[in-house]
């Protein structure tokens, strides 16, 4: 079944998504929701046997768990609150005894759960178990296609250690297995340094394959010896302008409310300035807590860093972090913040009274408003901002990386390097989880020496289906999508250019069935449309090899086109099947 569209779907942002349902591969049947079309289902498995091979490798054991899970256990590792309350991504249900059940986006509870009931003694590890199965997450916005559906296809697997050597050893051979994934998916694809996010441990790495279509920004040095997604990346700022020598003193700041406004007026440099952002931190423990933020003025804050701040000062998981608003003091009954002249020494009095809040600021600044020797902040009274202050007189503030690192900053383990940008598709994710789940669940074992002992743990996942559609980000251009050769549906097509001619279609089926005698994937456009209609599908569809049987089918001779350079030759058809059959031997 193959239903091609000349018309780019009006839903389709990006190339991927519009050439996968042009081509007939998949076809939308929710917002987020993809059926996988009989194209598709062939790149998907082969993406999976290639994935299987590797890991079945590295003696991992395939199984499959439950899509449902019961609440009580992500109750118990603390993250129920977070994924199904406010902006969380779980669907959740209640059964017909009242009992709360999560539909998967991920399965660390579930095998943590089976590995302390079952993994009992050192001498039982190391284990690692994966499988390859659907997940569903609550998207806020899904876009693109596959990039971003509430129901995709995931490989994720799970190691259980009883020493931190032993952790590390797999994390370096499942990040070994994961770069000849990528490589025999013809993709290229670039290991990150990346936070751990909601699935938490103690190291991360993502792996993204390069596209302009990509969601995350990659910053690189210049030397290739960093990577890291800007979420996670650090690096060292340029020096900031010093103040000019003088007493401190009041600035008559009317309507200078940014720090360009403020700058423009008084003739400063942002980097000579503090700004500071006054927001609520949302927990899992039920408590609201209001935080102020203090950057250097020519910096952005980066929110995932600030969120992790938040979580290491309050030991508590963040739910969400939002700007402080009139109304949200009002419904406190808090007067009213001097916002646009707030400094990092707005006191805790102006939380008096309030409702529902924690009575006191947590105050996080950045090193680089730390560093600076005297600057210029707000004043804490409206139109008016403090020129040549000091931390000194400031209360005590947690010292944090809460910057956005950019391209054209210095690395920080060689200043002589700079940061360049590209954006990535993230395909897969490594983590080294540590005890985090382990101890929550109580999955203990008997170590050599006799004592219980929390099992170690790595998780390592791939987006199967997120990763077909990043190939063909990767893989395409103006006349359709273009395979690589491991996971094209087919390896080779061929084209009887016109069906009523009896020596085209003698000649176009042998050559159909040697392919298929020879063990190559062959696909035989045998319709009734006209050779134009069918040349141009065979480029949307992007199958590596295009044989067309045509005119010169009565000397024997056929037109061999190569998708990747669309390049094309009239050779004999034995030459044709030779030709073809050696590139795809040569490259498996």
């Amino acid at each position: 079944m193959l239903v091609t569209l000349r018309d780019v779907p009006a839903d389709a942002e990006i190339p991927s998504h519009q050439l996968l349902v042009r081509g007939g591969y998949i076809r939308r049947i929710g917002s987020g929701i993809y059926a996988y079309l009989p194209m598709m289902w062939r790149v998907l498995r082969k993406i999976n046997a290639i994935v299987r091979d590797e890991l079945n490798s590295l003696g991992a054991l395939e199984t499959l768990l439950p899509q449902l899970q019961p609440a009580d256990l992500w109750e118990k590792s603390g993250r129920w609150q977070g994924y199904t309350e406010g902006e969380g991504i779980m669907f959740h249900l209640e059964d017909r005894q009242g009992r709360q059940i999560g539909l998967g986006p991920t399965h660390e509870e579930v095998i943590t759960e089976l590995a302390g009931d079952l993994l009992r003694s050192y001498r039982q590890l190391p284990v690692t178990l994966y499988q390859i199965q659907t997940k569903f997450r609550d998207e806020i916005r899904p876009r693109f296609g596959l990039m971003r559906g509430r129901e995709f296809i995931m490989k994720d697997a799970y190691s259980f250690h009883a020493s931190q050597d032993d952790l590390e050893s797999t994390y370096q051979a499942m990040a070994a297995a994961y770069a000849r994934i990528f490589q025999r998916c013809g993709l290229e694809a670039v290991a990150v340094d990346a936070d751990s996010g909601a699935i938490g441990g103690a190291a991360s790495q993502e792996y993204m394959v390069t596209a302009a279509a990509g969601e995350d920004l990659i910053l690189t040095s210049s030397d290739g010896l960093y990577a890291a997604n800007q979420e996670k990346a650090s690096s060292l700022p340029a020096p900031a302008q010093p103040l000019d020598d003088g007493p401190e003193r009041i600035l008559e700041t009317p309507n200078q409310i940014s720090i360009e406004q403020l700058c423009a007026a008084n003739d400063l440099e942002p980097s000579q300035t503090v700004k500071v952002l006054v927001l609520l931190a949302r927990l899992d423990d039920g408590r609201e807590q209001p935080i102020l933020v203090s950057l250097r003025g020519d910096q952005d804050l980066n929110d995932v860093k600030l969120a992790n701040a938040v979580s290491r000062s309050l030991d508590a998981a963040v739910l969400e972090i939002r700007p402080i608003s009139e109304n949200q003091l009002c419904q406190q009954d808090l007067p009213e913040f001097p916002f646009g002249s707030i400094g990092p020494d707005l006191s805790d009095s102006m939380l008096k009274g309030c409702r529902s809040w924690q009575g006191h600021f947590l105050r996080l600044a950045d090193a680089t408003a730390l560093d600076l020797p005297r600057f210029v902040c707000g004043a804490n009274t409206k139109d008016q901002h403090c020129w040549g202050r000091t931390w000194d007189a400031m209360p005590a503030q947690i010292r944090a990386d809460l910057r956005t690192a950019q391209a054209g900053d210095q690395c920080v383990h060689d200043p002589s390097q700079t940061l360049s940008e590209c954006r990535g598709i993230e395909v897969g994710h490594i983590f080294q989880l540590g005890r985090k789940y382990s101890e929550a669940l109580d999955a203990r074992f008997t170590n050599s020496s006799g004592q219980q002992e929390a099992l170690l743990m790595g998780c390592y996942g791939i987006g199967i289906s997120r990763l077909a559609q990043a190939a063909v980000e990767q893989h395409h251009d103006d006349a359709g999508i273009s395979w690589p050769a491991g996971i094209a549906p087919f390896q080779v097509i061929v084209v009887i250019a016109k069906m009523q001619d009896s020596t085209q279609v003698t000649l176009g089926e042998g050559l159909y069935q040697s392919f298929l005698d020879a063990g190559i994937d062959a696909l035989l456009d045998d319709r009734d449309e006209r050779a134009g209609v069918k040349f141009k599908d065979a480029d949307l569809i992007g199958i590596p090899w295009r044989i067309v049987v045509g005119r010169d089918a009565g000397e024997g001779k056929v037109e061999v086109v190569e998708r990747s350079t669309r390049s094309s030759t009239s050779i004999p058809h034995q030459e044709a099947l030779q030709k073809v059959k050696d590139s795809i031997f040569t490259r498996l």
